[in-house]
């Protein structure tokens, strides 16, 4: 039986041509079953995505079995995006993990889960990953939380937390109006 937290050997995003957009292959050294040899080369994982895309560029299922590895996957537009364990780990874990993973990236890209906003977007992309999954191990399934995590503070905000707004920048505007028809009336 496999008691292990480590559960994810690697994440990918592939287009709707089956070329890799994004991966991340996790390889710890401190995992109690040992290094994994799996993917050690960019050869090896290239060739892997490729036999993967095969098999799942057709919308269908959302899980299956290949070369030895459990594959959890996800179409969203134009992309695939792939959660690869080992072949005893418990796939409703996973499939918890890809969903909550999912979800936060389209509350991030705001409904746009696509090739061209996961590139322009890519450091919330990899934070968010790296929010859900650390070192192979799921951290946190809650698509909010996870989301809320990694935003970006909004545009309109001061550093100290004063809302700038229109109407607070044409209050100004009116008062060093008024100071300097006073001091123009002193003269």
């Amino acid at each position: 039986m496999n008691l292990s937290l480590y559960t994810i050997q690697a994440f990918v995003i592939l287009d709707s041509e089956g070329t890799r957009v994004l991966a991340k292959y996790y390889n710890p050294k401190s995992n109690p079953q040992g290094e994994s040899k799996d993917f050690l080369t960019l050869k090896d994982q290239k060739a892997f995505e490729k036999g993967l895309w095969q098999k799942t560029k057709k919308a269908g299922g959302d899980v299956i079995l290949y070369d030895g590895h459990l594959v959890l996957y996800k179409h969203s537009l134009d992309v695939i995006l792939y959660f690869i364990a080992g072949p005893t780990e418990n796939e409703l874990t996973i499939s918890m993990a890809l969903n909550s993973l999912v979800d936060a990236l389209t509350m991030l890209l705001r409904n746009s889960l696509e090739k061209r906003g996961i590139l322009e977007n890519l450091d919330l992309v990899l934070l968010c990953l790296d929010e859900t999954i650390d070192d192979g191990i799921i951290v946190d399934t809650d698509a909010p939380a996870i989301a809320s995590r990694v935003s970006r503070p909004r545009a309109d905000s001061d550093i100290v937390g004063l809302n700038i707004n229109e109407q607070t920048l044409m209050s100004a505007y009116l008062t060093v109006r008024d100071k300097v028809q006073q001091r123009i009336g002193q003269l």
